[in-house]
């Protein structure tokens, strides 16, 4: 029973970061997408340098605002995570490291919790209460259907 018990505390706390990551980018992304606009974003990264900022800001944007969705739901959730954990690293090289630590000041602080968060999902997975997770079990199913052996008429 304690075994249960640890496992299910482990499933619940993976749940719980990975839907609070993905609602924090997906409200980022929202930002960038609807309140900053792609030309806004692509300004801002022109102004930090960024190459193909045109490219760049709907990418980024987009990433963020479906990339939550699919933390949230536990979808393609390694591939994202380590995703969001590359486009927060950019972040803190080409503008919140300059700023310092503390996010008052526009530091890399928060930045870093998120890359540490993302990172830590990718390597973890989506755990049990995931889309992924559902693909994987209905695809063991079936292969455990396949693999059984054919019942023998006597």
């Amino acid at each position: 029973m304690p075994a249960f018990r640890s496992a299910l505390r482990q499933t619940i706390g993976l749940t719980l970061l990975r839907v609070v990551v993905g609602i924090i980018f997906v409200l980022h992304g929202a930002q960038k997408t609807f309140e900053q606009t792609f030309p806004g974003v692509q300004g801002f990264f022109e102004s930090l340098g960024i190459p193909l900022a045109a490219v760049a800001a709907p990418a980024v944007s987009l990433l963020e605002l479906v990339g939550g969705v699919l933390l949230i739901v536990g979808a393609f959730t390694r591939i994202i995570a380590a995703l969001l954990t590359i486009n927060m690293i950019v972040a803190i090289a080409t503008f919140h490291a300059a700023l310092g630590f503390f996010v008052d000041a526009g530091g890399y602080e928060f930045v870093l919790l998120l890359a540490a968060a993302a990172i830590a999902i990718a390597l973890i997975g989506p755990g049990t209460f995931s889309v992924d997770e559902l693909i994987a079990s209905a695809r063991r199913r079936r292969a455990a259907v396949v693999a059984a052996p054919e019942p023998v008429a006597v």
